[in-house]
């Protein structure tokens, strides 16, 4: 489970079906690499029967926090989460703990994200997916964490394909 493990520390007053505090761990990647995750891998790790559950405990327990990511993603892993019967408040309460961090919202570059959803409006692009590659364009070294095949389709700068961490 999430924090669980040699030298974590719980959170007393957390609400049931959220996730304790993680110790950072060690980090088998190098550090170089930026992080950003997508809505899939924290539906995942919030709702137990997800098919990808153990997958994404083990990723959110061996990658150094935060995973950053947007507010479209943490708004769109909220909506998931809660229509599968889990506690959409265990997303906002990941940032508060410093599990997941935003660094990117669409006031901030609104015609990339817009010419990125045109572009690709045919698979459709999501606004959440969009804001993902733009960031990721903006941070040439980052590694979207992603369960959304959808990923294998979109390019960075036109014509780059993403780095990704998909569970298959």
């Amino acid at each position: 489970m999430y924090g669980s493990g040699v030298g974590s520390r719980r959170i007393a007053a957390r609400p049931p079906g959220c996730l304790d505090r993680q110790a950072v761990p060690p980090l088998f990647w190098p550090v170089s690499e930026l992080y950003l995750v997508d809505a899939g891998p924290i539906v995942s790790l919030l709702i137990k029967g997800d098919t990808h559950h153990g997958w994404a405990t083990s990723l959110f327990g061996s990658l150094r926090p935060p995973l950053l990511t947007c507010d479209a993603v943490l708004a769109e892993a909220a909506h998931v989460v809660a229509y599968h019967g889990g506690d959409p408040a265990c997303i906002p309460e990941m940032v508060a703990r410093g599990a997941l961090a935003t660094n990117f919202h669409v006031g901030q570059d609104p015609e990339s994200v817009a010419r990125l959803m045109r572009r690709y409006r045919n698979v459709p692009m999501s606004l959440a997916d969009a804001c993902l590659v733009r960031m990721s364009e903006l941070k040439h070294r980052a590694l979207i964490v992603t369960t959304d095949n959808d990923f294998h389709i979109y390019r960075r700068h036109g014509r780059q394909a993403i780095p990704l961490r998909l569970p298959f």
